[in-house]
């Protein structure tokens, strides 16, 4: 009767572990990983602004403190001069933005991160009255700076950022301010803090043929130990997981990796621009640390010798457009709608294809392009000149390139993007 008893505890004890071995494998694998956190500071559009301080150094409206929209071209706001890129004198003003904002409660023991999607052109941030990074230097490339050891969440912190309309570089100065094109100075694009875990993901890039094969490349901050990626893919429209796979074992690296095939999947072409959504985690030693979302297509490009480029192995003509970022009443500032609105035009001309004149787009005309269903020639803004200098990759023109091939990675041609 004891050895019963004793087999009974001991089956008992079993039970117990495959019980809570089971349930630990049904609970979500990033149910505690943290996700990036966004907390707006200006507005996303010219319909959607928020009030800055502002002051202009010189030309319209100058030499009085006031407020501007943003984000904005101070042009179209009444103030500085403007200029078109072959014009030899050029205004020269700056524009010194101010303002405040609060960090949330449950941010604390996160690293905070302040970004600028765009900023014409060189950008000086201070936070408290303390620099943040190094001054930026470039219109059109997000940029963004750590903040974490600058903010307070006992009070108000202060913002002050100056932008310089020309830049102290001549390299950016040649490929963006003497251009076939208008010139404009200011915070054109939206501002935002990024609150993320102490260990993050900080540049994912997917590879996802027409074929089914997905492959994926993650940067972390720092290098992580016993590490792994878990993937889960779902189609957009209805929501359904497609596929569920993970890595191996890493044992310290910035660098993770994680590739496989998912079966039955419908390829992203400009005719059938189907979408998925890959919720990618990793974890060190067993414990989520971050995760992030990212819309990409299954599509294979290949560029063949001497007869042309081919989508999933059908060979495309492109019929398409130069499209710039401008609009008559507030300069390079696009809201949404206008690039929907855009989009529509070049697809209702049974067209299939858009240039980016002559640098990278706001994110949401990407956006549009790959669900609606355009192929994407992006650029960097030095095609009428190429003003590098090569024998100097630290010079502002080679880190916007960088910055340039490293921006998001998963819209459709232009990439590695």
């Amino acid at each position: 009767m004891k050895n019963n008893r004793s087999l009974l505890m001991l089956l008992s004890l079993v039970c117990s572990i495959l019980w809570a071995q089971e349930t630990k494998e049904r609970v979500p694998f990033n149910a505690i990983a943290e996700k990036t956190e966004k907390l707006m500071l200006s507005g996303n559009s010219p319909d959607d602004n928020v009030l800055w301080d502002f002051y202009c150094t010189a030309g319209r409206n100058s030499g009085k403190n006031t407020h501007i929209r943003v984000p904005s071209n101070w042009e179209t706001e009444g103030f500085g001069g403007y200029n078109y890129g072959h014009d030899k004198n050029k205004h020269n003003e700056k524009g010194i933005y101010r303002t405040t904002f609060a960090i949330p409660e449950e941010w604390q023991g996160k690293r905070i991160f302040i970004v600028f999607e765009g900023s014409m052109t060189d950008t000086n941030v201070k936070v408290n009255g303390k620099q943040a990074g190094d001054i930026h230097q470039g219109a059109f490339y997000r940029f963004k700076r750590e903040i974490t050891g600058l903010v307070t969440d006992k009070a108000e912190n202060q913002l002050e950022v100056e932008v310089s309309k020309m830049s102290a570089n001549e390299s950016v100065n040649s490929a963006e301010r003497n251009a076939d094109f208008w010139v404009f100075g200011g915070i054109f694009r939206p501002v935002y803090l990024e609150a993320v875990p102490g260990t993050f993901i900080e540049y994912s890039a997917i590879d996802a043929r027409h074929d089914g094969t997905m492959h994926i490349e993650l940067f972390m901050d720092k290098p992580v130990t016993n590490a792994k990626v878990k993937v889960e893919v779902f189609e957009t429209k209805t929501s359904n997981k497609v596929a569920d796979f993970q890595s191996g074992l890493y044992s310290e690296t910035h660098n993770l990796t994680v590739s496989s095939t998912v079966p039955g999947i419908k390829p992203w072409s400009a005719e059938t621009p189907n979408l998925y959504n890959a919720v990618i985690t990793v974890t060190g030693g067993g414990i989520p640390m971050h995760t992030i979302t990212e819309r990409f297509g299954f599509r294979t490009i290949e560029v063949r010798e001497r007869d042309g480029v081919y989508i999933n192995e059908k060979k495309i003509m492109f019929k398409g457009v130069n499209r710039h970022c401008f609009w008559p009443t507030t300069g390079r500032v696009m809201s949404p709608e206008q690039s929907l609105q855009d989009i529509m035009l070049i697809k209702e001309m049974n067209m299939n294809a858009v240039h980016m004149s002559h640098y990278p787009p706001d994110k949401h005309f990407l956006e549009y392009c790959d669900s609606i269903g355009l192929y994407v020639i992006n650029e960097l803004c030095s095609w009428q000149r190429p003003p590098l200098r090569h024998t100097d990759r630290n010079d502002p023109g080679w880190r916007n390139a960088k910055k340039r091939y490293q921006s998001p990675q998963h819209h459709i041609l232009g990439k590695r993007k």
